[in-house]
């Protein structure tokens, strides 16, 4: 179970504004997640806590094919991100990284930041604690709830393919 506070943002969050290209000269996760989503909100860094959760709009994650965005979003401590939708190479780099993404429209129009929530990714069961809603996101196959728990695709096939 997940449990933590929404930072919201709208349609179209790029990859350059989850992680700017001025900073991909590094592969370091933590050099990265220091600057995640600075062009959209400059405080994020300060204001996020480990397990809180990323609402967005519709094409969450559109823009470039970088795997430094999703990784940004993870080391910087959110556990989930939920979105009315998210951009196709977004969604798989996000899954390879083990980074749990939900699309589910209702929970990300009706909250707020600052909401807190919880998160089954078992179930796909989203809950908006604050007011007192609960979604039904995608459920995830048991596969991929290993693969998230594994921290990542490479993981999860060094610890089942050996």
């Amino acid at each position: 179970m997940i449990h933590g506070k929404a930072h919201k943002y709208g349609d179209n969050v790029d990859t350059d504004v989850i992680i700017p290209a001025r900073y991909l000269n590094t592969s370091n996760h933590s050099e990265l997640a220091a600057h995640c989503m600075e062009d959209i909100d400059k405080d994020f860094i300060k204001k996020v806590k480990k397990g809180d959760i990323i609402i967005g709009g519709r094409n969450f994650g559109c823009g470039s094919s970088r795997e430094h965005a999703p990784i940004a979003i993870k080391t910087s401590g959110i556990s989930v991100v939920i979105a009315q939708s998210f951009a196709r190479i977004f969604y798989r780099n996000s899954i390879n990284i083990g980074l749990p993404i939900i699309e589910c429209e209702d929970a990300a129009v009706e909250s707020s930041g600052g909401d807190e929530f919880e998160v089954d990714l078992e179930t796909g069961v989203i809950k908006n604690v604050t007011k007192n809603k609960v979604y039904k996101g995608e459920k995830f196959p048991d596969f991929m709830v290993e693969l998230f728990n594994a921290g990542g695709l490479v993981n999860y096939a060094k610890k089942n393919l050996v």
